[in-house]
């Protein structure tokens, strides 16, 4: 009788269980919570090949330095501006003057190549979203430089010259092109009309930028200027396996004169002097816009931290200013603004005035006006995603007046020109 009572037990309770596992699965399911949306990104790579089209066909070592340099907009003004009123600076001379100077290395090695630096400071709009596109999408632009690459080569215009070695290489399964200078210490810097050596542009609404002005005549394909010795000058790599760049160390050491062992690059926020970044997680990243940090580099950037010499302020050598690009600010030297380097002028789209772009701004600077170096003043930053004829008009007035206090007129800037 008792096994009989322990079998209706167990057979009780093994309906019970199964009636309760039916019900559960005829029950609905909660809904699976939706997929996150990938985080849209700042540069659309439409954009991307539009920026790089200029660019992506230097050898790879100068396009990495011209990588770096771009993220600080500001020092590139003012090492172009240096470089113009010293031109006969070079060799040994030059790197006792560079050590001398504030700059970022990256922007320093540039005055190297004085004719890649003047290109930068004449298309400011152009240097702004190439230094933000490597900041916020390094891995993008690397992919979009080798796309390009890929491009000249299928048009037929991508190959070895006495100028310029250029070789395939397998990584990771993927082909990618290398470009190389003939003589490792000599920088022969490329000129060509992106709408050709590309092949068919295929987007009309984004034409790429043109590092020249207007009336300049492009060669059928890769035209070269007149080689450069750098010496040990130009120390970026581009690591196509990591779509990055990094640093030959031992160049590094050469050129700046320091002891250092770590080949990884890493953006220092401080040489960028205030400028926003153009990418919020970059900016989020390097926490501008957060207070303190932002506005004590800003204030030294003006000279208020500092008495004098190198990026002083109001005595002596090479400045930064709010207040002028390329004029004395109150004593000396060449100095950089980030009110007037393509400043954001009270009416919105960015501008520079002529007092402050090149003016002597109250004592004895280069540039000449009728109020201290000029007129129309302007406030605001660099200028962000800015509009490209105010940035023209700032590059374009600035270079002009520091020319023409030394020589009588002034050279108009390419200005980041559209065709």
């Amino acid at each position: 009788m008792k096994h009989l009572q322990a079998r209706i037990i167990v057979s009780s309770l093994a309906a019970i269980l199964l009636s309760g596992a039916i019900a559960s699965a005829q029950e609905p399911s909660a809904p699976a919570a939706p997929a996150a949306a990938p985080a849209k990104k700042t540069f659309s790579q439409t954009e991307l090949e539009q920026i790089l089209a200029p660019l992506a066909l230097h050898p790879d070592a100068l396009l990495a330095q011209i990588l770096m340099a771009s993220t600080y907009p500001l020092e590139v003004v003012q090492a172009a501006r240096w470089v113009q009123a010293n031109p006969k600076v070079t060799g040994k001379a030059l790197e006792d003057a560079l050590a001398k100077q504030p700059w970022d290395p990256a922007v320093k090695s540039l005055t190297a190549v004085p004719q890649v630096l003047q290109q930068m400071n004449d298309n400011l709009e152009w240097m702004q979203k190439l230094g933000d596109a490597f900041l916020a999408q390094q891995a993008d632009v690397m992919a979009t430089v080798q796309a390009l690459r890929a491009k000249a080569s299928a048009s037929g215009n991508l190959k070895s010259t006495p100028e310029q070695v250029v070789k395939t290489e397998t990584v990771e399964t993927k082909t990618v092109y290398v470009i190389e200078s003939a003589q490792p210490d000599v920088v022969y810097v490329p000129a060509y009309n992106p709408t050709v050596v590309y092949g068919s542009w295929g987007y009309p609404a984004y034409p790429p930028y043109y590092m020249y002005p207007p009336g300049y005549v492009y060669a059928p394909g890769l035209a070269f200027a007149t080689g450069v010795v750098v010496g040990a000058a130009i120390w970026g790599n581009c690591n196509w396996g990591g779509n990055n760049v990094n640093v030959n160390v031992n160049r590094y050491n050469n050129f700046n004169k320091t002891n250092i062992n770590n080949g990884n690059w890493n953006h220092n926020a401080e040489h960028r002097k205030g400028v926003p970044y153009g990418d919020k997680g970059v900016a989020d990243k390097y926490n501008r816009g957060s207070g303190g940090q932002g506005a004590q580099s800003r204030d030294s950037y003006r000279g208020r931290d500092q008495g004098g010499g190198a990026g002083g302020g109001r005595d002596g050598g090479p400045s930064a200013s709010t207040r002028d690009v390329g004029g004395a600010d109150r004593g000396g030297g060449p100095s950089a603004s980030t009110r007037d380097a393509g400043g954001a002028d009270r009416g919105g789209g960015p501008s520079a005035s002529t007092r402050d772009a090149g003016g002597g701004n109250r004592g004895g600077g280069s540039g000449t006006s009728s109020r201290g170096g000029g007129s129309s003043r302007s406030d605001g930053g660099f200028g962000g995603m800015s509009s490209g004829s105010g940035t023209r008009a700032a590059s374009s007035r600035g270079s002009s007046s520091y020319g023409g206090s030394r020589s009588g007129g002034g050279r108009s800037g390419g200005g980041g020109r559209r065709r």
